[in-house]
């Protein structure tokens, strides 16, 4: 397929390129600078100069693909209105069509529990609460739409997990973490790849897919495997050093085990976190 992608250098989009990519998918990525051109290019896809908030522009691509990941975020107060220009141009361009379009959610959405699965009525932090409205708008279309909700994303050296590895150390010389006792929704950003290139292939909607491992450790358990000496932290203190929107996202304590991915042929098999963080002790 030619596949429209966004976001081809972060975290994620750049793993659901090389996925896309290794799996023989001509793709194009948006970019919006020369050097994040040179970059996707580099890992085989064809660079595109453009603005995901034209939503008209956005649309003329679309057209020309016969399908689309989004998974840029600028990650700040203008996510909404970025994501909302984004839905704009999916459902202008492939509205009433079959062509598999794949967006961007989180796991925050559902809010604290146990068990959370896509069906867990949305609680989500102030952090992430504009995408309820988002996504209900893309899902209410007539659109081959699947929302992927992706936990707590690691890679080697990168993702939210790498904030408590290199967090701060009381004077002691014990890591402070971020809370302590709630559990973190992991995944690993390649296996979450290979789960976005299985629903795009499929075709089909899907309406929303978690992209959980299964790995559910407490932060303290991460903490634990990083060094011998940890301290809980309180959420005052995690709002001090994080802010508190992107603190209380953190704070919550979340457990999911991704059934639903699995029953799509998905199987995660990269190294969890806590066996990647032990290895490099």
């Amino acid at each position: 397929m030619k596949i429209l992608l966004t976001g081809g250098t972060g975290l994620i989009g750049n793993a659901v390129l090389r996925q896309l990519v290794h799996r023989g998918h001509a793709v194009t990525a948006v970019v919006r600078s020369a050097s994040s051109a040179r970059a996707v290019e580099g890992d085989g896809a064809t660079p595109l100069e453009g603005d995901l908030t034209d939503s008209t522009w956005l649309a003329d691509q679309l057209r020309a693909h016969d399908a689309a990941v989004h998974t840029a975020s600028p990650g700040d107060a203008t996510s909404s209105d970025f994501d909302s220009a984004v839905v704009d141009a999916v459902l202008d361009a492939f509205g009433t069509t079959t062509k598999p379009y794949v967006h961007t959610g989180g796991v925050w959405v559902h809010g604290s529990g146990e068990g959370l699965t896509e069906d867990t009525p949305f609680a989500p932090p102030a952090l992430t609460a504009w995408r309820v409205d988002v996504e209900r708008r893309l899902l209410d279309a007539d659109l081959v739409a699947t929302v992927v909700e992706p936990g707590v994303v690691h890679a080697e050296g990168q993702g939210i997990p790498q904030l408590l590895v290199d967090g701060p150390r009381d004077d002691a010389g014990a890591l402070q973490l971020i809370g302590g006792d709630q559990h973190w929704s992991l995944v690993h950003a390649d296996d979450l790849a290979e789960l976005y290139a299985l629903v795009v292939e499929s075709g089909e909607r899907h309406e929303r897919v978690l992209g959980v491992s299964g790995e559910n450790p407490t932060v303290r358990a991460i903490g634990e495997a990083v060094s011998d000496d940890v301290v809980v932290t309180s959420a005052e203190q995690v709002h001090e050093r994080l802010g508190e929107p992107f603190g209380d996202a953190l704070l919550l304590d979340q457990q999911a085990d991704g059934s639903k991915a699995r029953g799509l042929g998905w199987q995660p098999t990269r190294p969890t976190l806590l066996e990647a963080l032990s290895s490099r002790r």
